[in-house]
């Protein structure tokens, strides 16, 4: 019989959530595997499913935040509607 891979399971960071700005609204989501001290990933995802992602990990989910929020502020949320680069693949 073939086995099932199992997902991992994902702990989500109390900072994830909707985030509006600009008449802009993206769900932040920082999340690292469960009953980990793994790095936390941090993912932007856009109401037209365009989802950017940090390559490099964070030591905590508040880097990630701060980061997001670095990022919303030097360049937009609006920033995150584009998509520029490959198409994603999902």
């Amino acid at each position: 019989m073939p086995k099932k891979i199992k997902e991992p399971k994902l702990e989500h960071s109390d900072f994830s959530g909707e985030f509006e700005d600009d008449g802009v609204t993206v769900l932040v989501d920082i999340f690292r595997p469960a009953g980990t001290n793994g790095d936390w990933t941090l993912e932007v995802i856009s109401q037209t499913e365009v989802v950017t992602t940090w390559e490099d990990g964070f030591a905590t989910d508040q880097d990630a935040w701060e980061e997001f929020l670095a990022t919303a502020e030097r360049d937009g949320v609006k920033s995150f509607l584009e998509d520029d680069d490959e198409p994603q693949v999902h």
